[in-house]
């Protein structure tokens, strides 16, 4: 059948089948094979495999390093997201500000944005370098007087952790800026000037106006951040041991699932495990944010406006 004798109402099926077939092949299909595998016993050199019920999912929660991985990830996503939509805010209103008017913007938001073009094996071996025994930084710190001896800061728990959170702020704000940069410069001028021209304060203007038309674009923010958060391996797993740092301060969830996989001869099922837990976790999460973060009420923004105006106008 050629192409001329489809009917054109079609031809918006044709153009998105390549998506819905590589999604169904690439994203759908994996997520359920990882779901049914993590009810048998496959091993990699398995030819056969058994279902043995809920016995992977009973092994990993009797497990402890899977509950201290869960808390560390959490933990480090935390610390690491906070600061980055909170600098990713703070330099959009800058950048896109009217009353500062920063000079070459385009410049820094590339000089932020560089980080995440790096490859993170590379950025971790360049901090395992950095703070090695007799890396350039013990070598300033000992030899500036700040210490008297050499410190192993890779053998520290509060180090390494705090390592992990700053590379992965360092590497992803850039993005998160440019993304907050985007969705600033689509609100529609003439609000503010309306706020202004009551005599709105920057503060006002920003809760009442900027982050309400924000909302879908933090909610992006939030969801491909937690994604990624609960995804966190490279950067942990190449930085320290390989096996989750000092005392497991930087044990992620990942990471629990290569060992998993690792240290049981290759075993998939309970690794598929992990993932499944990890999967329906963030799931969870995803949707909790969706939930608190919904349009409430599609009059929200006229609602915000209408109470900025009228308190100025009182005030007048």
């Amino acid at each position: 059948m050629s192409f001329s004798k489809i009917r054109k109402e079609y031809y918006g099926y044709l153009f998105i089948a390549p998506f819905i077939i590589g999604f169904l092949i690439f994203g759908l299909y994996p997520v359920y094979n990882t779901l049914a595998l993590s009810f048998t016993d496959t091993t990699i050199m398995s030819s056969q495999a058994e279902n043995i019920g809920f016995k992977n999912f009973q092994r990993l929660f009797d497990d402890d390093f899977f509950w201290v991985a869960i808390k560390n990830t959490w933990f480090i996503w935390i610390l690491n997201f906070i600061p980055q939509i909170g600098f990713a805010l703070l330099l959009s209103v800058w950048f896109t500000s009217t009353r500062l008017k920063i000079k070459a913007v385009g410049v820094w938001r590339a000089i932020f944005f560089l980080p995440n073009l790096l490859v993170p094996a590379a950025v971790a071996a360049l901090f395992f370098s950095l703070f090695s025994y007799y890396g350039p930084v013990n070598q300033f710190m000992v030899r500036g007087g700040f210490l008297e001896e050499a410190m192993h800061y890779l053998q520290n728990k509060a180090v390494s952790r705090s390592l992990v959170v700053f590379i992965q702020w360092w590497m992803w704000f850039g993005q998160t800026v440019i993304i907050v940069m985007a969705g600033m410069t689509s609100i529609p001028i003439p609000l503010y000037e309306a706020a202004m021209v009551d005599g709105a304060t920057a503060i006002q203007m920003f809760r009442r106006i900027t982050l309400p038309l924000l909302k879908p674009i933090l909610i992006y923010i939030f969801v491909t951040s937690l994604v990624g958060g609960m995804q966190m391996f490279d950067i942990p797993y190449l930085l320290t041991d390989r096996r989750g740092g000092p005392g497991n301060a930087i044990l992620t969830n990942n990471i629990h699932m290569y060992i998993k996989f690792a240290s049981s001869k290759g075993h998939i099922g309970a690794a598929s495990s992990v993932g499944v837990v990890v999967f329906i976790m963030t799931s969870v999460a995803a949707l909790g944010i969706f939930y608190l973060l919904r349009d409430k009420d599609t009059s929200n923004l006229n609602g915000s406006l209408r109470k900025l105006f009228s308190k100025k106008k009182v005030k007048m």
